[in-house]
């Protein structure tokens, strides 16, 4: 599986726990969206992904991508201390460049 660089970024930072990194994946005015809020910004996407650490001891482990209308799908196992874990979440990547400018977790 051959994920664009930056996206590999993203999940070798989220393997890591290191929230620094996955921050600067992202776009000064990206977007996360997950389980109804959303983040703005590099700093806003650190606290959410520390949060979200904090609260699921979650990791995520890809298992396809596809790429169709601009955007980067990953499909990922996730595991961790929720309901019905693993789950099977899909991570849409919009990409400008080299850096993440959004992102939608379902």
């Amino acid at each position: 599986m051959k994920l664009p660089s930056i996206v590999e970024t993203y999940f070798e930072a989220e393997k890591r726990g290191d929230a620094d990194a996955l921050a600067r994946a992202f776009a000064a005015d990206a977007v996360v969206k997950d389980e109804g809020a959303v983040h703005t910004g590099p700093d806003q996407i650190r606290a959410w992904w520390l949060a979200a650490k904090e609260k699921y001891h979650h990791v995520a482990e890809p298992l396809d991508v596809t790429e169709q209308g601009g955007k980067v799908t990953v499909r990922a196992k996730v595991s961790g201390q929720f309901p019905n874990s693993p789950a099977i979440l899909q991570f849409v990547f919009g990409l400008r460049g080299d850096t993440i400018v959004d992102l939608e977790i379902h």
